[in-house]
């Protein structure tokens, strides 16, 4: 017997005869907070999540969406921007009185291709479910959310979650979602850093996370 099959041999004694169905996992790991979704200690939590890993936080209520909406795009786009007005791409099903006060050039995504994408300084979506434990924002790819390409490719991501969709545990998030669809978790802007532990931001995604938090 070679190497390799002494290690699946004692691979397939493991598994046992059933072929490693090893029956139910246990679970013992907490699977819920103690809040439940929306709670307003939740979103605080969130908020500070979010916060710690370098996004920018806007509590708001819906008559106040769009005027938000607004300040967040230009509070984002200051930073970086180039053009008098921001060019912004949106999902086809995002609500567009979202961007009713938005100083900025809309492009609706209609399967753009990424050097149009590219030349746009950012998105607007919703979320599918934010989670306040781990702050951290789940898009599904849904009608509102659009396609992964165009929260990837702009510098800027402007994404609005409404109370009812933070949940406080992994497992509670996990359990709210579509394991069939195109899951995207964003935990801050996208980083990264190099052996000397130099933070570099905007490798793998938007350099600038703005999130509108609409309670109420």
């Amino acid at each position: 017997m070679n190497a390799r099959d002494e290690i699946l041999a004692r691979i397939r004694a493991a598994l046992g005869s059933e072929g490693g169905s090893g029956g139910e996992v246990e679970r013992s790991y907490r699977m819920r907070g103690t809040a439940d979704a929306g709670d307003d200690a939740l979103l605080t939590l969130l908020a500070e999540r979010l916060t710690d890993y370098r996004a920018h936080v806007w509590r708001t209520t819906p008559d106040e969406l769009a005027t938000t909406v607004a300040r967040a795009l230009t509070h984002g786009y200051s930073a970086t921007g180039t053009r008098a007005r921001p060019r912004i791409v949106l999902p086809a099903a995002l609500p567009r009185d979202w961007l009713a006060t938005a100083d900025a050039e809309i492009v609706v995504d209609e399967q753009l291709d990424t050097a149009v994408l590219d030349d746009c300084d950012g998105v607007v979506t919703a979320a599918a479910i934010a989670i306040a434990e781990t702050g951290t924002i789940v898009l599904d790819g849904a009608d509102d959310q659009g396609r992964r390409a165009i929260t990837l490719v702009p510098d800027l991501h402007v994404c609005v979650v409404h109370a009812q969709q933070v949940v406080a545990t992994v497992p509670e998030g996990v359990a709210g979602l579509d394991s069939t669809r195109p899951l995207t978790w964003i935990s801050g802007p996208s980083a990264t850093s190099d052996i000397e532990l130099d933070r570099v931001e905007g490798v793998h995604g938007p350099r600038t996370l703005e999130v509108v938090l609409v309670a109420g």
